[in-house]
Order: structure tokens, then sequence, then C-alpha cells
């Protein structure tokens, strides 16, 4: 009989052919996607260039607005494409010690052109206090800017607030982003971890559930809550290592 490690091991090995086997297949669909657009592009052209004397104009402007829309398909395919291999991509992370702050300001920054066009302010509350934790930057960095466009899409017609707050939590340190947006009623909030469920025109589906990875990948947890009118608040928790002390190595638990 196997034991627990054992079934463990296999469970992994199993996930990643799995994940190495769709990683293969959209990539495979990838290339003659991007096949087809690059030669949609070529038609769109050779119409745009036609004779705007010619008798078949009117047919011409029709041809023109199919290959448009398969334009556009072939663009929310690609994404969709992309961001399924996100998803699906069995990656080891480099976790390194570093300052959450340091990267949040970093983002935040990056972001406030986008906060601006609609119309949103952000507010930071950042504890200059918090403990350093471990991360792989540009892994983490991917989860948090796809929270924040989440949070700045669903503002986006009247515009609002998003508070952005880091806080000591426990062994650990939180990460807090907190909208005025419309809110969601109990149903959406129970399915927005679900892969392909999205309530967003053209959304994939896959935003959440590939940040909820990448949080578990670095030991942390997510959380979401929301309610109608009321806005949203996602919390992420992660760890922080023990503080060494100057030989290097942590600290010694004394006997009470």
């Amino acid at each position: 009989m196997s034991s627990p490690d054992d079934q463990d091991r296999s469970r992994a090995e199993t996930y990643a052919e799995f994940a190495a086997l769709v990683g293969g297949l959209a990539h495979e669909i990838r290339n003659p996607l991007s096949t087809i657009r690059l030669n949609m592009e070529l038609l769109a052209e050779d119409f745009e260039n036609s004779d705007p004397d010619s008798p078949t104009k009117q047919r011409d402007r029709r041809a023109k607005a199919k290959i448009d829309l398969v334009r556009q398909e072939c663009d929310r395919l690609q994404k969709l494409l992309g961001d399924f291999l996100d998803f699906a991509r069995q990656e080891s992370l480099t976790l390194e010690p570093g300052s959450l702050n340091a990267e949040i300001e970093q983002l935040l920054d990056f972001f406030s052109i986008r906060a601006t066009e609609a119309s949103v302010e952000i507010v930071r509350y950042l504890d200059p206090e918090l403990p350093a934790v471990r991360l792989d930057r540009e892994t983490f960095r991917s989860a948090v800017l796809n929270l924040l466009l989440n949070a700045v899409q669903a503002m986006d017609e009247t515009g609002g607030q998003l508070v952005v707050r880091t806080r000591p939590a426990g062994l650990g340190v939180m990460l807090e982003l907190i909208d005025t947006g419309p809110g969601m009623d109990a149903e959406t909030l129970g399915k927005v971890f679900g892969a392909f469920y999205t309530t967003k025109q053209g959304g994939s589906g896959l935003g959440l559930p590939t940040a909820r990875k990448i949080v578990e990948a670095h030991g942390g947890t997510i959380d979401v809550e929301s309610a109608p009118g009321r806005g949203t608040k996602v919390t992420i928790w992660l760890p922080a290592p023990p503080r060494l002390p100057k030989g290097g190595r942590p600290a010694a638990s004394t006997p009470s």
C-alpha cells in the first residue's frame, strides 16, 4: 500500500504532465491563430487601399467589417490562451526576501495612469513597520496587477476610490484592496474563484483563479468579501520568515 507521501508525489507528477500537455496544446493553437490574424490584417490593408469609386465599394465595406470582426475574435482568443497558459503553467517560484511595501509602491506608481483615466482615486496606507516577506517578485506583481485591474474596471463607469493597505497580521503580513465599486451578490461571490467564470465582457475568467494559485504558491491565502452597493475587499495574507539574529539563524525559542 502506497504511503501518503507517495500519493502526493504521484498526484504532483500527474498534474505536471497534464499542465505540460495543455500548455503544449495551447501553444499549438496559438501558432495558427497568429497566422490567421496576420492574414486578416493583410486583407484589411487590401480593402483599405481599394478604389473608393469602385462599383463594389459597398460590398468591400461589408467585407472589411467582417474582417475586423475576425481580427477582434483572434485577439480575444489570443488573450484567452495567454491567461490559460498563466493558469496552467507549473512554475517553480524563486522566493527571495523583500519588501512588500516597495513592490506595492512601484506597482501603484505604474498603475496610477490607468486609475486616473477611470476617475479612481488610489489611497495608500502602507505600514512602515511591515516585516519582510519572501516573494517571487514578477509572479506576485502580476497577480496584484490583475486584482488592481479588476477593482478599477468595476468602477470604470462611475469612478470611485481604491484603498490599498498593508499591515502586520499574525505571523505574516496582510495586503488589502478595498474598492467602492458596485459589489457582488452572494451567488456571484461564491463563483469568483471558479475557472472561466466571469461577469466581464470579453473576460477569460482566469484572473482570480490564477491570482489564488500564485498567492498559495507563496504559502499565503486570498479572500474576497463583497456585497451589492458596498464595494469589494480582497485580502491577501503572506507568511513572514522568522527574523534573523546576527548569527544568521532563527532565534531558538525559550521555554516558558
